[in-house]
């Protein structure tokens, strides 16, 4: 089903459904011979989720040699396995240079406030839709995980006032804040993209920081060949129809429009940032748009630009 204005998801559909795959992938890069992540929650949350397919992914019980998708799941293991730890390690730096407030938009399901070593005091703010918020949230505390930072979960829909949901959560304009738009950037209308990040630079005081991703190609969902490629998860149970997902239309390049905004860009491709942690990216046809993605992060260093 595609898109709408008004739509929503829950973790097994739409596009909470890809945030279960996310973890998914991410569950099985852990379990990995010499691994560049370690997310210990990936896996339980798969499971409390409930899709079959992932749920035999990250058990066991059928392998991504399994999936006869053209390599695009050990592909995909990959990417995220990368993905995540370039995150990460924003978040750990950002830390490390002060910051104590994060916000997490369209945290799906993202278990860095259970797990990251976060500096005594750091505030981190957890922004989706309430489907996925409260099942997140319900499935850590039945695993008994414990936040490691003072967690606050938003449930808001980011096409709403998300920003003054913030605020009364608790979000203090006045502080540099970490941001990450991790994976969501494609499922945004190009204007939107637009007006999330002026809502993030209104927000944002002098020492924010802001890591996301630029997919000029549009990133890997769309296109006939990721389609036929994830037909074989269709087969199994995982029936989505992946390009519906996003929208399509010329939009802004992030770095750009970051720049005009004030804020001091720095930029990767997806190869580079592979290369930097001793990985060689792998060629797939299928999610070959990925080649040129860029990891961005975003630092505003002086002055009001509120």
């Amino acid at each position: 089903m595609s898109r709408s204005d008004a739509d929503s998801w829950d973790l097994a559909s739409s596009v909470g459904a890809t945030a279960t795959m996310v973890a998914a992938a991410r569950a099985l890069a852990s379990s990995e011979p010499d691994p560049l992540i370690d997310d210990p929650y990936a896996a339980p949350l798969v499971r409390a989720v409930g899709i079959d397919f992932f749920t035999k992914l990250v058990d066991g019980e059928i392998t991504t040699s399994d999936s006869d998708d053209g390599g695009v799941a050990q592909t995909m293991t990959d990417v995220m396995a990368v993905r995540t730890r370039f995150f990460d390690d924003f978040f750990t730096d950002s830390g490390i240079a002060g910051v104590r407030q994060a916000v997490i938009l369209a945290s799906g399901l993202d278990s860095r406030a259970y797990r990251l070593p976060w500096p005594a005091g750091t505030v981190v703010f957890e922004i989706d839709q309430p489907d996925v918020i409260g099942a997140k949230t319900a499935a850590m505390t039945a695993i008994g995980a414990v936040p490691t930072a003072d967690r606050r979960a938003v449930a808001v829909d980011l096409r709403d006032d998300w920003a003054a949901a913030l605020t009364a959560a608790g979000f203090d304009a006045s502080l540099p804040t970490a941001w990450s738009a991790e994976g969501l950037l494609v499922y945004l209308p190009p204007e939107a993209q637009d007006r999330l990040f002026d809502e993030i630079t209104a927000l944002s005081a002098p020492g924010s920081r802001l890591a996301t991703e630029y997919h000029p190609a549009g990133g890997m969902l769309t296109g006939d060949r990721i389609d036929a490629a994830t037909a074989p998860w269709r087969a199994q149970g995982f029936d989505l129809h992946m390009p519906d997902l996003v929208y399509d239309g010329e939009r802004a390049s992030v770095v750009d429009y970051l720049t005009g905004k004030g804020w001091d860009v720095a930029a990767r491709t997806r190869p580079e940032v592979f290369a930097g942690y001793g990985r060689t990216f792998p060629e797939t046809d299928a999610l070959s748009q990925l080649r040129d993605s860029l990891a961005v992060v975003a630092t505003l260093t002086e002055g009001d630009h509120r």
